[in-house]
């Protein structure tokens, strides 16, 4: 199954789109539901949390459905078809809240975006499944996932570094009115996207998935003890991520401050987004050609522990308002991200293999189901403590669009510093403890278990 160049590339759009979509709800849903439209951070945090944990136990039964799915269109894209429709409407709803307040517009929030992760299920776990079925070559693997991560990292690049200033320029004056604005753009761009990629991409049938029921699909990923350490890190990272991503919004308004708080979150978060992309499609290339995946895997946690580290002590030295040495430290952090999101799918790819070795079975869509799974958990948890810490440290939200926002007393602004550096190290660190001592899937490892499986192939079809 040899992969084309045309394929490449469609996997690839079809990442920028998905990841756009998922880039503005992961980022701003908290900032628009607590900052600008007045409900309590705690209550948010917990709406998020039990959605998003909601919809990472459907997950596996997205997986299953996906393993039953046959079809003359194939068995992955029906849904993402599907799912790209339908998530594309939500999403808009979204941010297009009515004007509710109180308990109508907590309902609103609660269920909308019950929806829009149930939605999002439907295509992501096909699109991620379909890396498998697509090619049976490692190399070839390995390259799709380095495109549709860095594709992926270029989407929510996009939105990180464009939303607020697009936001203003769109809403005429209302941050909540542009928010509406941009994700009709958004939810536009995605069907396209995907629509685009479904045309181009094409499978190919890799045999029958037998997993039937959740309880299997679980033993399945008992068994595959590679996949377990995989995902573990995958919950780690991503948690790590959902943090800062959710606070770093409000470090810039209330602890960086100034009135052009804005502009200098663009610039961070610009300077963030173009090494993410370079740690893909650069740093990762270079080093894994040098270091093997398993070894770059541990550098590029030891560096982004370290960018941590550094953004707190430029903020305990006084020196927080120094854009430049902000930059060079969230230099690290994302440049090692881009790398540790691209090692994290290939893993999990190799880890199909692995189990297909271990048992006869071939289980991609559930194994990548539980690559969902577990960010939505990641996610949800991480939301959740944002909107606990952010009430604990007692943060006071200000909705207004013009001149100094409110200030934050010094507790606070210490509470805030240490919510967006400490806990991400913690958890990159046990997934640095776990990984060292339990993945064995080094890059030889995985060749062998390739040219395995081909044997054994051709002597059942000659």
């Amino acid at each position: 199954m040899k992969l084309t160049r045309s394929q490449t590339a469609a996997f690839g759009i079809g990442a920028v789109g998905k990841d756009m979509v998922y880039a503005l709800s992961a980022s701003y849903v908290m900032y628009f539901y607590q900052d600008l439209l007045g409900l309590k951070a705690t209550f948010v945090g917990l709406i998020l949390m039990i959605a998003r944990v909601f919809d990472a136990l459907n997950d596996p039964f997205m997986g299953i459905l996906v393993a039953k799915t046959r079809t003359k269109w194939g068995r992955f894209r029906p849904w993402l078809v599907s799912g790209t429709v339908l998530n594309a409407f939500v999403l808009y709803a979204l941010f297009a809240a009515p004007d509710l307040h109180g308990t109508g517009l907590m309902v609103w929030f609660t269920v909308v975006y019950i929806l829009w992760g149930v939605t999002y299920t439907m295509m992501d776990i096909p699109y991620w499944s379909m890396i498998p079925a697509v090619t049976d070559t490692p190399k070839d693997r390995e390259n799709l996932s380095v495109v549709g991560r860095t594709c992926a990292g270029v989407g929510s690049a996009v939105i990180q570094v464009g939303t607020l200033l697009a936001v203003a320029a769109l809403g005429g004056g209302s941050e909540r009115t542009g928010f509406g604005r941009i994700a009709l753009i958004v939810a536009a761009v995605f069907v396209a996207a995907e629509l685009f990629c479904c045309a181009k991409v094409k499978e190919h049938d890799i045999g029958k998935m037998e997993t039937s029921s959740v309880g299997e699909m679980f033993k399945a990923l008992f068994r595959n003890d590679q996949a377990m350490i995989t995902v573990l890190a995958i919950l780690m990272i991503n948690g790590a991520l959902y943090l800062t991503s959710n606070l770093v919004i409000y470090f810039f308004k209330y602890d960086f401050g100034g009135v052009g708080w804005k502009g200098s979150y663009t610039v961070f978060t610009t300077v963030g987004g173009a090494c993410q992309i370079l740690g893909m499609m650069v740093v990762y290339p270079l080093l894994h050609k040098k270091l093997g995946n398993t070894s770059l895997f541990k550098v590029a946690l030891g560096l982004a522990m370290a960018g941590y580290a550094l953004i707190l002590a430029v903020c305990f030295l006084g020196l927080g308002s120094n854009l430049i040495l902000l930059c060079v430290c969230g230099a690290l952090v994302f440049a090692a991200n881009g790398i540790l999101t691209v090692l994290t799918t290939v893993f999990l790819s190799s880890s199909v293999d692995y189990g297909q070795l271990k048992t006869g079975r071939r289980e991609e869509s559930v194994i990548f189901s539980m690559q969902t799974f577990v960010v939505k958990a990641a996610s949800g948890v991480a939301v959740f403590i944002t909107g606990i810490g952010l009430d604990l440290i007692g943060l006071v939200g200000d909705s207004s669009d013009e001149g100094i926002v409110v200030a934050q007393s010094a507790s606070t602004i210490t509470g805030l510093r240490l919510l967006m550096t400490i806990l991400p190290i913690l958890g990159l660190a046990v997934a640095f403890i776990f990984f060292v001592k339990k993945f064995t899937l080094t890059d030889s490892r995985v060749q062998q278990i390739a040219d395995t499986l081909r044997e054994r192939k051709e002597q059942t079809n000659p």
